[in-house]
């Protein structure tokens, strides 16, 4: 699969979940971009889930815990602070 065609694979899937993962605490905005490692941009395309606060997954409760991937698309985590609006 091509980057573009993963693009538009992540764009649905963000279509048809973005409302359910915007009910999360903490969560603040969901979109398409490449996950980051270490502090570093990868090539990976990937299902990006910003919140306003980062934390570690064995300190939240289970309900609170993102999912790694979502139908296949990977999910990064992404500390971004909140937004105003």
């Amino acid at each position: 699969m091509n980057n573009h065609e993963r693009r538009a694979k992540i764009a649905a899937i963000q279509e048809q979940h973005g409302a359910c993962l915007m009910r999360f605490p903490n969560v603040v905005g969901a979109g398409i971009g490449y996950r980051q490692r270490n502090g570093q941009i990868t090539d990976e395309l990937c299902l990006v889930v910003m919140v306003n606060q980062k934390r570690k997954r064995s300190d939240l409760p289970a309900e609170a815990i993102l999912p790694r991937e979502l139908e296949g698309a990977p999910v990064d985590v992404v500390e971004t602070g909140a937004f105003a609006v």
